[in-house]
């Protein structure tokens, strides 16, 4: 999302300056914090010591930026309270964890995004400037107009995404399942007891953790992607990265799901897994095309930077005068606002209230 926001940013005109991994492909002015991906180095044991040297950096350069726009969660909080440039952030990942609870309650006038309106829930008085939906590149994902013969799963191996639960719905409906889907190290133990056992059904297929062309092969001849959820999932991109393949989407009513689709046009809405055989039956009858055109019009990445852009622009507005401020509140309440703009005159005396 950082590469597709940086990127349509620079397009629309915009001086950007990216912070990241000295590989990253982009057209913006690139500060490398470490020579590569942290995730592919593998000499990496710690990578927080590099998004602290990174952020440091950042900070003493604040000065040259409008707005420091960040994507690294809560790091960089206490910097941004010692820093006169305007920052916001942008939280991806999941706010229901108790530990967030009094994080939030100091930090509770730091400017941050949601990606959801169900993400911010669980922390409701959080200093929330608004929700800005993912977005992709219109012209990377291709539109695949027929439907295939397989059902597809893409995300990650965790409780939380229930894979199980989704060979169970293909077993049901009679149909196989391509399922791509990465390992985290937190997770092996919970692959190799309950989910490893399964990929040796005849109706599964697993294909690992894949690049993004096979992805969008995988998504696009699917007659449906399953997204079992059993979690509050704040977004969920792979839901309209499948929309842009045109290919409708079963997904459990959980977390941002019913935001981030339209059911009965873009896939349908369960609640549990008998709902969801049933509506393997029937996603037939939707219409691909409608899958497409609801991408088009919602979850582009032109649509994300102009939401973002708007966002920038509320932080870095002047302050309304107090007159401004005053409007439509009590008469009263307008005259002694309003008086505090007035120059004291000889003879004039103000009174505090």
């Amino acid at each position: 999302m950082v590469s597709y926001l940086t990127e349509e940013l620079v397009q629309q005109g915009h001086e950007v300056t990216l912070f990241a991994s000295g590989d990253s492909a982009t057209t913006a002015r690139l500060v490398p914090g470490c020579p590569e991906a942290l995730r592919s180095a593998g000499s990496c044991l710690d990578p927080l010591a590099h998004h602290v040297l990174m952020l440091e950096q950042l900070f003493q350069r604040a000065e040259e930026f409008d707005i420091i726009h960040l994507h690294v969660d809560y790091l960089y909080f206490s910097l941004s309270r010692r820093s006169t440039v305007p920052s916001v952030t942008t939280l991806h990942g999941r706010l229901d964890l108790p530990d967030l609870q009094p994080l939030f309650r100091e930090f509770s006038d730091t400017r941050v995004i949601s990606i959801s309106d169900a993400q911010r829930a669980a922390l409701p008085g959080a200093n929330w400037l608004g929700t800005v939906y993912h977005g992709l590149p219109e012209d990377r994902h291709t539109f695949y107009q027929g439907a295939g013969d397989y059902l597809a799963f893409v995300g990650r191996i965790s409780p939380e995404k229930r894979v199980d639960r989704a060979i169970e719905i293909a077993r049901r409906a009679e149909m196989p399942i391509k399922i791509a889907a990465k390992i985290d190290k937190q997770d092996r133990e919970y692959f190799e007891r309950d989910i490893a056992p399964l990929f040796v059904l005849p109706h599964v297929q697993y294909l690992g953790e894949i690049g993004e062309s096979v992805k969008w092969e995988l998504l696009g001849h699917a007659r449906a992607l399953l997204f079992p959820i059993d979690w509050c999932e704040p977004f969920g991109l792979v839901v309209i990265e499948a929309m842009a393949c045109g290919t409708p989407v079963i997904a459990c009513r959980k977390g941002s799901v019913p935001e981030v689709m339209v059911d009965g046009v873009t896939g349908f809405i369960v609640d549990t897994v008998d709902e969801a055989v049933c509506a393997v039956g029937h996603v037939r009858e939707l219409s691909r095309a409608a899958c497409r055109r609801v991408f088009e019009e919602r979850y582009t990445a032109a649509r994300m930077a102009r939401d973002y852009v708007k966002i920038y622009d509320q932080v870095l507005a002047p302050a309304p005068s107090p007159v401004l401020i005053a409007a439509g509140v009590p008469r009263y309440a307008r005259e002694i606002v309003s008086a505090a703009n007035r120059p004291t005159l000889p003879g004039n005396r103000d009174f505090a209230a």
